[in-house]
Formats: C-alpha cells, structure tokens, sequence
C-alpha cells in the first residue's frame, strides 16, 4: 500500500505554496482554521480511497503509484472527470462531518419545521463553502474556456452527489415513546453511497465540446443528444485502453495485475489482461472447517487446507 499513498489531492500542501496564497479565502482559511485544513486533508484522502474501491477490477484501477493520478489529472478524461467530482464531494463531505461533530467552527443549522431541533447537524453548506477554494483550477492552454467550464461542472456534479442523500434524522422524546417531542439533525450519507452514485455517472458521462458561441459546451454528436444535467458528469477527450504502461497518460498498464479466469465481467481476465492471456497457479490456504457449536456457548473448528487458485494478466 505504500506505493498508493494519497495523491490526489494534499490541501495541506497548497498552504505551504506561496503561489497558491494568491486567492484570500484560501490564505485566510490556512492561517486562521487548520482544522479546516486537516478535514480537507482526510476528505482529499477519502476521495482516492473510495476511487480505488469503485474501480478496483477496472484496467485504469486508480492508482496512485508513480504519480499516476497527476498524468490523468492533466487530460479531460473520463477518469480526470471521476477524478475531480469524488475530490469535491469528499473534501466538501469531510468538512461537513467535521462541523457537525466539534471539531471545526461552523453555525449551528436550524431548518425550518414544526418539530424541535437539538444539536448540530451535518454542515454541507459549510462544507461546500470551505472547500471551494481549494480545487485545483484548470490547466491553462488551448480551449481553456470549455476545459474551465467542464471542471466547474464536474466539481459541482460530485458535490450535488452529496447534497442529495443528506437526510434529516429524528429521535422521539416523551412518555412510553409518545414522541410528544423529538430531536432532529441533517445526517450526511456514508460517502460509499456517494462514491457509488459517481460511478454510476461515470459510466453515462457525456462527451462535449465547446459550443458555438465559445461558452460552455454541447455534447458531442449532434444537438439531438440529450445534455448533460447538472448531476452527470462530462469528459472533452477519449481515454486510453490502459491496457499498457503510458507515462504520459498515466496508464500503468494490467499486467501482473489479479483477474477473475471465470468471470466475463470488467474483472475477467480476458478483458482486464487485453488479450495479452494470463497465468494462473495453484496457491493452499488454511481456512476454519468443521465447525462445531458446543452448549455453552463456544464454537470450535478444525483447520483445513484448501488449494485456491490465483490468476494474473500476462
């Protein structure tokens, strides 16, 4: 795991980067909130997580290995697109977690209603807020204006991921559970939901290009494809097949890569090795077997071995 330490995204570096100082929210929140920085921090941190969950049997599996993550970030992939979404909801996500337990400064939220409110729920607005200042902005070059206008909705795709699964949640107070009184607090979804909901974007991304009046973007073939909303998310380049190592790209390739021989799925060996075949060995494991529940009140095994067997792309 050591070759996959985080990458994505570092917040804490950004303060230390005179260059990154120019905007004044960001140079304010780095000098007057480090535990801002440090929710920001783990929310970045959590964002690769989750991204290496979601696309652990895919052949570009994101991995952070090599500066890997920094090649794809340049182009306007599909996986740049994933990339940038599930970075904004997981620092906008863990900002909020953190207001709503203590442990950042942040006003108590009281929405409106007839029932009573105890406590501080989950911040998203606040969240949000202090995580804007530190996406990253887009690279400068050629079509600029769509490639800015494609981030920004990306960004904002992966926070809409968070904002609509907060839930408000309540408890009852009273006499034998009369709920004569109750207590409610926005909750936040497990950022697993989230990163599932992304995924599944990611799967139906739209690619666009610049539109005609040089603002904004069209989706690419023809205007009697449907636009994307809000909530997709969107790509301007093709991605490579990451079936080899391309540094440029920031493909480590799927060789000696783990595949499923009897799967036909993205995890399968035939798809995730590219053709290339792959190897498979004969590997024992000890397991419990024979188990045994004996009154009262334990379980006891034996110890079997059983032969399993391991694949790996060519």
């Amino acid at each position: 795991m050591s070759r996959d330490r985080p990458t994505l995204l570092d917040p804490a570096r950004l303060c230390r980067k005179q260059r990154a100082l120019r905007a004044q929210d960001r140079a304010s929140i780095c000098r007057e909130e480090p535990a801002v920085i440090r929710a920001l921090t783990r929310g970045a941190n959590l964002a690769l997580r989750e991204c290496q969950f979601q696309f652990r049997h895919r052949r570009w599996n994101c991995s952070a290995a090599r500066r890997s993550l920094r090649k794809v970030l340049l182009r306007d992939t599909r996986e740049a697109g994933f990339l940038n979404a599930v970075a904004a909801a997981g620092m906008s996500w863990a900002v909020a977690e953190a207001c709503g337990r203590g442990r950042v400064a942040c006003p108590c939220q009281r929405p409106p209603g007839d029932w009573a409110w105890a406590g501080c729920g989950d911040n998203l607005e606040v969240g949000e807020a202090r995580s804007k200042p530190f996406l990253l902005e887009a690279p400068r070059g050629g079509g600029a204006d769509v490639r800015a206008s494609a981030l920004r909705h990306n960004y904002e795709a992966g926070r809409i991921a968070v904002r609509r699964h907060i839930r408000r949640v309540c408890k009852c107070h009273g006499m034998s559970g009369s709920c004569t009184l109750q207590s409610c607090w926005r909750k936040l979804p497990s950022f697993r939901t989230v990163g599932a909901e992304l995924k599944a974007r990611f799967d139906g991304a739209s690619k666009v290009t610049a539109g005609n009046d040089g603002s904004g973007f069209v989706p690419v073939g023809g205007p009697s494809l449907k636009p994307p909303g809000p909530s997709d998310l969107v790509y301007l380049e093709d991605s490579p097949n990451y079936c080899e190592p391309d540094r440029r790209a920031g493909s480590l390739g799927t060789r000696h890569r783990l595949c499923n021989h009897s799967s036909a799925g993205v995890e399968g060996c035939d798809l995730l090795c590219c053709g290339r075949g792959y190897q498979t060995s004969r590997m024992p494991e000890k397991v419990h077997c024979q188990c045994r529940f004996h009154w009262c009140c334990e379980v006891v095994c034996s110890t079997c071995t059983r032969v399993k067997l391991i694949s790996r792309c060519l």
